[in-house]
C-alpha cells in the first residue's frame, strides 16, 4: 500500500511540474511588444508594425512598409475599403 501511495505522489508531483511550465511558455508567447517599438514579433520574427490613424466617424488609414514597399490600407466611414501597394526601386 505505501509503495502506491509514493508512486501516485511521485507521478502526481510531475504533472504538476509539467502543467507549471507549460502554463509559463504559452504566457510568454502572448506578451505584446511594448507601445514604443517600431514592430511586433510573429512566429520569432520581427514584423513592422502597421501605422494606423483613425478618425472620429469610424474611417481609418493605415500604412504597412515592407522593404522599398509601402502598402495603403484605408476604409471609409461607409465602410469602403480600398488598398493599394507602390513599390520603389532602391
Amino acid at each position: 500500500m505505501v509503495k502506491v501511495s509514493k508512486t501516485a505522489l511521485v507521478i502526481g508531483g510531475i504533472a504538476i511540474v509539467a502543467l507549471g511550465t507549460y502554463a509559463t511558455a504559452a504566457r510568454a508567447q502572448n506578451q505584446q511588444t511594448p507601445k514604443g517599438w517600431s514592430y511586433d514579433i510573429r512566429d520569432g520574427k520581427r514584423v513592422p508594425k502597421a501605422n494606423r490613424v483613425t478618425k472620429g466617424d469610424g474611417s481609418w488609414r493605415e500604412e504597412v512598409k515592407q522593404g522599398n514597399c509601402v502598402t495603403v490600407k484605408e476604409r471609409s466611414a461607409a465602410g469602403d475599403y480600398k488598398e493599394t501597394r507602390q513599390c520603389n526601386p532602391g
